[in-house]
């Protein structure tokens, strides 16, 4: 079987069935991608490896968890990769006592995403052709605008805590936040 002129949804269906061939496949489509968003997030090219190495165990342990009818395995791959990267930060800034909660079921709550089916089906390559205008609308976002979406979004931070970083009332940081994300589709549907 030519595993490379499968769909995403063709290879996750066949890894449901534990099939290593297909997550290879997966594999080689997206982890360049995945490396490049982890080590965004996390820094040290080291860890950004063994998370990169721990998605796709995540991804072959529990395909059975992805929504067929959403038709989005590229926002559920990559929602995976930088949820368990984000999990990472949080972990290392966590106390010991926190530290305990993680465990299995946190992962299938925490780490693996719904994907609402409203949400345009995307895949890898259609992503690779709108990146430079993403990054060109993120670009044009005021600096306290891509602040907060750094914050959220990228380096894991929860309202609370950027509520104290910011010094600022936790309505007023979900507001930025909020205003961020749609002046950011604002600038995307300009163009």
């Amino acid at each position: 079987m030519e595993y490379n002129k499968l769909t995403d949804i063709e290879l996750i269906e066949r890894i449901t069935g534990y099939d290593k061939e297909a997550l290879t496949e997966l594999y080689d489509r997206y982890s360049g991608l995945l490396f490049t968003l982890i080590k965004k997030i996390v820094s040290d090219e080291k860890i950004a490896g063994t998370i990169l190495i721990e998605v796709f165990t995540i991804i072959f342990k529990k395909a059975k968890y992805f929504d067929f009818s959403s038709d989005n395995p590229y926002v559920w791959i990559v929602s995976i990769a930088r949820n368990r990267a984000v999990d990472s930060l949080r972990r290392n800034r966590s106390s010991a006592a926190t530290k305990e909660f993680y465990n299995s079921s946190y992962e299938d709550a925490y780490i693996l995403p719904l994907i609402s089916p409203e949400i345009d089906g995307l895949d890898i390559e259609t992503a690779n052709n709108i990146s430079s205008s993403i990054e060109s609308a993120y670009n044009r976002l005021t600096e306290i605008q891509r602040h907060v979406i750094n914050l959220a979004y990228f380096e894991g931070y929860t309202i609370n805590e950027i509520t104290k970083s910011l010094n600022l009332p936790i309505e007023t940081v979900r507001t930025k936040i909020m205003t961020s994300i749609f002046s950011l589709r604002d600038k995307l549907m300009e163009k």
